[in-house]
């Protein structure tokens, strides 16, 4: 569960765009926290171990608010829902093995010489967004 620090910079966030931090929010911003990466439908399985009223359309419509207010953001790691994260640690980009689905997260500051490369054409990346496919070392057979 987040501490009462990250819980008053949500009601801050929401407040400032005109949203109450309500129950259901703070549940799911707790469930996307606990599970780091998540799809809407796994937000909803852990939400509804404590609360059970609260249905998909609110988990998808509150990720979506959520993501809005840049307290949560998404990635696609296949070609099902998105899956969302906290933007609470620290800025990552993702590493996902086709092999065994493995996803790793990588600090943005590895990817600096690709974006000097970016920057030098006029284009300004968003990282958080990045999703890389290939196979990991284990898939590989151990090789780097």
């Amino acid at each position: 569960m987040p501490d009462r620090s990250d819980t008053v910079d949500w009601r801050a966030a929401l407040r400032d765009r005109g949203y109450r931090l309500t129950p259901q929010r703070e549940l799911i911003l707790a469930a996307v926290d606990e599970l780091g990466h998540a799809t809407p439908d796994e937000v909803l399985a852990k939400v509804q171990e404590t609360a059970s009223t609260v249905n998909a359309s609110t988990v998808y419509r509150t990720l979506e608010v959520l993501e809005e207010l840049g307290l949560v953001r998404h990635a696609h790691f296949s070609d099902r829902a998105p899956t969302y994260h906290s933007v609470r640690g620290h800025e990552h980009f993702h590493l996902v093995c086709r092999g065994c689905h493995s996803i790793t997260s990588i600090d943005t500051a590895e990817a600096d010489p690709l974006v000097e490369t970016l920057r030098a054409r006029g284009f300004e990346p968003d990282l958080g967004h990045l999703t890389v496919f290939g196979q990991c070392a284990d898939c590989q057979g151990g090789s780097s």
